[in-house]
């Protein structure tokens, strides 16, 4: 069997902007669970080019800067439509991690524009392009908009692939979570539960993927009270992320935010900060300063704060948090409102 590495780090050389330098760590090659996952991330990161495999594998470990500049090189010398298209969606798809979601919407529809030009109605790259429209809004809080196109691919995907196919996964997922975000948590985790299953038929159990549909199930029990089933699902989520992603990745940062979360909402607020903290460290080393992810932590941080009495201290982080959001969302963004709601709290308690 060939040896395993993780990916530690992605980094251009000083002398020569053309290369990359890739830090890898041996991680075992005896361990079948993981060459499995190995070999699915090569299929995921196929590509015409071994510089379009490159951008892939940047963004499945989180290197958005980097990807960004190969991405935008790649489409300087871009020769067709399609090779267009496709590095359009996939600035989209960077864009809307970085958190630049009308970004993210502008390139998407440069690619759907090309692809509905040349590729039938019901293609699976227009579904692909339609579900991460749907994404980008429901990032901005724009619910009603992001179930429109995540309803465009699922109506593609039903009809042109297998009833275990990923992509099915993928968008039963992202319409969870716009339900979840409306507040409709049973009618969130009836889709969690669509995409659990098809995720665990589908893909190897050390899968990323498999982390995000257990994480989002998670959030739905969070959400509705039940605290201990969502550290449940949380702790599954984040043994699969701790095994398969760099250790400063923005998942893992996601999964330690919401395990904080749950000790938060069960009142142990030195248990939340202690994971909360986890999760800003790799926050603030792997993302744009005006990410809204950071402001979730810094207002998360602060409420925890808020918890224990140490109004100040929650003030601060408050504040920090409602400064990036109001510069990063659109003005009628919940988290918004929700933010100067703790803003005004604390400072009734102080």
């Amino acid at each position: 069997m060939h040896s395993v590495f993780r990916v530690n780090d992605i980094k251009q050389t000083v002398s020569n902007s053309r290369l990359w330098e890739v830090q890898l760590s041996l991680t075992g090659d005896n361990d079948p669970q993981l060459a499995t996952l190995t070999e699915r991330m090569r299929e995921e990161t196929q590509g015409s080019t071994g510089w379009y495999r490159m951008g892939k594998l940047m963004l499945q470990v989180g290197h958005f800067n980097q990807a960004e500049d190969l991405y935008n090189e790649l489409l300087k010398k871009a020769s067709s439509d399609d090779d267009r298209a496709h590095i359009y969606h996939m600035l989209g798809f960077l864009k809307n991690d970085q958190g630049q979601y009308k970004e993210a919407v502008s390139f998407y529809e440069k690619s759907l524009e090309i692809y509905r030009k040349t590729l039938p109605e019901d293609h699976s790259s227009l579904a692909n392009t339609y579900n991460n429209i749907g994404l980008a809004y429901d990032n901005m809080g724009n619910y009603s908009k992001a179930l429109e196109f995540y309803e465009k691919a699922i109506k593609i995907k039903e009809k042109s692939l297998p009833p275990n196919h990923p992509d099915l996964a993928t968008s039963y997922n992202n319409i969870g979570e716009v339900y979840r975000n409306m507040g409709n948590y049973s009618k969130a985790l009836e889709f969690y539960e669509k995409d659990l299953e098809i995720t665990k038929k589908s893909l190897p159990p050390n899968h990323p993927d498999l982390a995000t549909s257990y994480n989002n199930i998670g959030l739905a029990y969070d959400n509705m009270g039940n605290y201990s089933k969502a550290l449940e699902f949380y702790d599954k989520s984040l043994k699969i992320r701790e095994k398969s992603l760099p250790p400063n990745h923005p998942s893992l940062a996601t999964s330690y935010n919401n395990i904080g979360e749950a000790y938060r909402n069960m009142g142990n607020y030195s248990k939340a900060l202690e994971f909360y903290d986890k999760s800003l460290k790799i926050r603030e080393k792997s993302l744009p300063p005006n990410h809204p992810d950071l402001a979730t932590s810094y207002n998360n941080i602060g409420m925890a704060y808020s918890g224990q009495g140490d109004y100040p201290k929650a003030l601060s982080y408050l504040e920090k948090a409602l400064a990036i959001r109001e510069k990063s969302l659109p003005p009628t963004h919940p988290d918004i409102k929700d933010t100067i709601d703790n803003i005004d709290y604390v400072k009734k308690k102080m």
